[in-house]
């Protein structure tokens, strides 16, 4: 069998992006909770970043993690986001130390540039962050060097063809509602990463928890099917099924959360062809929800007098319309207007309309967005 960068490390790995809260707080005592019963039963991978809850995931995994536990015991993953407020390479560098400091972690076995894509790529290159970081890794600083990546797979095809030859794994969106997205593209993404002969980590398994909030003839598939599996079980045991992961992060908030998936993968076992018909079954009923029928080809975006992300804006609309999950919906329109330009500010001038190969009604469309989130 193939041997590889992460073959040996089970696959499930604890996302810390949404951790239990008390206010605005991490409840550290849920959190130990959670981290011991994820190490009891033999999974070691733990994934943070630097802007996790501005800050304070970093700072929970030395009080929950570091502190109570060998270091040589587990895994640690974390990311520098360049682009996220960085005025100079300086700055940007500087988020590394930081995440050392918050951490106490001595080190890093997964570091990585996060959230490549769009522009955001570019503040990788003009900081020259990916020579820093092979200089960490000669200092012992780093033991593998990553990015995680959204957006299209001739995108990612432009970065692997500069940097390959720096990386060990990428880090990708993947469910089984994005594998033929063409907003997503997680299939053709996965695919470009595996030609280089790249491992690959999943996040988003579960589509930031949509994928456990699916509507009640849908998930009635799934039980029918086996009514003992829960429905994020589905999703998360699709992701894991792919060759060539290093693991499969899941964000869990809470101890049931931490509980199902323990049970999902404490003994996993890849789907089987039967299995994935009914998966396929489940994501034909998805697809026949109406939602807006939006592409992502940007061409509405391009002369756009208001800037404004109008792709970004309909999967934030049509993840509340599928799924109804009024609270990831949220977070995703904040992230996709954090520029600036929101729905509302469309001045209704029709630009957009006229290059529509989908022919939407965006002016309307960004009127219910806008009544949806601002």
């Amino acid at each position: 069998m193939e041997k590889y960068l992460g073959k040996d490390i089970p696959k499930l790995g604890f996302g810390l992006m949404r951790l239990p809260m008390i206010g605005s707080d991490v409840d550290i005592e849920q959190t130990k909770t959670m981290v011991d019963k994820f190490i009891e039963k033999g999974f070691t991978y733990f994934d943070t970043a630097y802007g996790y809850l501005n800050g304070k995931s970093e700072m929970a995994v030395k009080e929950a993690l570091v502190a109570r536990y060998p270091r040589e015991s587990f895994y640690l993953a974390t990311k520098l986001p360049a682009w996220a407020g960085a005025k100079n390479a300086q700055e940007a560098r500087d988020m590394f130390y930081t995440s050392l400091e918050r951490t106490g972690a001595g080190y890093f076995d997964f570091y990585l540039l996060h959230n490549l894509g769009d522009d955001r790529t570019r503040y990788f290159d003009d900081y020259d962050i990916w020579s820093f970081v092979a200089e960490q890794k000669k200092k012992g600083l780093i033991k593998h060097i990553g990015f995680s990546f959204h957006d299209k797979a001739d995108v990612l095809e432009g970065i692997l063809k500069k940097h390959a030859h720096e990386v060990e794994f990428v880090q990708l969106q993947i469910n089984y509602t994005d594998w033929e997205s063409p907003a997503v593209q997680s299939r053709l993404c996965y695919e470009t990463v595996r030609k280089y002969g790249l491992p690959v980590v999943i996040m988003e398994p579960i589509k930031g928890g949509s994928l456990s909030l699916l509507p009640e003839h849908i998930s009635k598939i799934f039980k029918d099917y086996d009514p003992d599996a829960s429905v994020s079980s589905w999703a998360l045991r699709y992701a894991a099924s792919l060759d060539g992961l290093i693991t499969v992060l899941s964000g869990m908030s809470n101890i049931e959360q931490m509980q199902d998936n323990l049970k999902t993968m404490e003994n996993f076992k890849p789907m089987t062809e039967e299995e994935l018909e009914v998966i396929d079954r489940v994501r034909r009923e998805i697809d026949a929800i109406e939602k807006i029928p939006c592409t992502a080809c940007h061409y509405c975006t391009k002369d756009c007098p208001q800037g404004i992300n109008i792709p970004g804006i309909f999967r934030a609309v049509n993840n509340r319309l599928v799924f109804n999950n009024k609270k990831g919906a949220a977070g995703n329109y904040g992230w996709e207007t954090r520029k600036g330009p929101k729905a509302g500010d469309c001045i209704a001038c029709g630009q957009c309309e006229s290059v529509c190969p989908q022919h939407i009604d965006i002016i309307e469309k960004l009127k219910v967005a806008s009544e949806m989130f601002d």
